[in-house]
């Protein structure tokens, strides 16, 4: 699942990315609403988590901004304005949640699950491809209702993959999808993280379903009967 933060507090944004980070989120991190517009222009963004005073305007009225554009993802309102007005002018210009500073990261990491639970026009939370589902919400991964270990990258590997199964997913895609934009990304990273997908699926029973297509990406397929 990956989230884009919209804060301009460098302190507390490298806290709430490190610790997004660990409960299992890929998290880009925009320091002004100007850096926010490019994001979202560049990357899909499954949550957005944005705060109200930022260098170059209110995360309100740039949120109310996007939603007219179409952008309708989940976004979640982060503020140390507290306010009952405040709050409700938050909710009435498309915020989905509205959290008040200071707040705990496992209670905002909550708050996001929640978020892509609800109903609506939100990304499918559950996904079923022959023997595997991938629960992204609560983070789970299972085949044959047998539950994988896998790490945040794998998982974020295979949920891509099961949303376009049966079609090619480029590794520039994959690339994109699994690393936010300040992280390195080393030349052999996204072959070793299908590498080590691989192994847990077939080590689960799901042999011969993460194929390669050598010089464009992978994919997965039924496996054969």
């Amino acid at each position: 699942m990956r989230l884009l933060l919209v804060e301009d507090n460098g302190r507390l944004a490298d806290l709430l990315v490190a610790g997004l980070g660990r409960r299992g989120f890929s998290c880009d991190h925009a320091a002004s609403l100007a850096m926010a517009s490019e994001a979202i222009a560049a990357q899909v963004h499954d949550v957005l988590i944005v705060d109200r005073g930022l260098p170059d305007g209110d995360g309100i009225a740039w949120l109310r901004d996007i939603r007219r554009q179409g952008h309708m993802q989940p976004a979640l309102v982060l503020t140390a304005r507290d306010a009952l007005e405040d709050r409700v002018t938050g909710l009435d210009a498309g915020a989905d949640d509205y959290v008040v500073k200071p707040a705990e990261v496992d209670e905002i990491a909550a708050r996001i699950r929640a978020l892509m639970r609800r109903p609506g026009p939100r990304a499918q939370t559950e996904l079923r491809f022959g023997p595997l589902l991938v629960d992204s919400a609560r983070r789970m991964t299972l085949c044959a209702g047998q539950a994988i270990d896998l790490s945040r990258r794998e998982t974020d590997l295979l949920e891509l993959l099961l949303r376009q199964a049966g079609a090619v997913v480029r590794r520039e895609s994959i690339e994109s999808a699994l690393y936010s934009f300040a992280e390195p990304v080393t030349p052999n990273a996204v072959e070793a993280t299908v590498s080590r997908l691989r192994r847990k699926l077939e080590e689960a029973g799901a042999r011969g379903m993460l194929h390669t297509v050598r010089g464009v990406g992978y994919m997965l397929r039924e496996p054969a009967a």
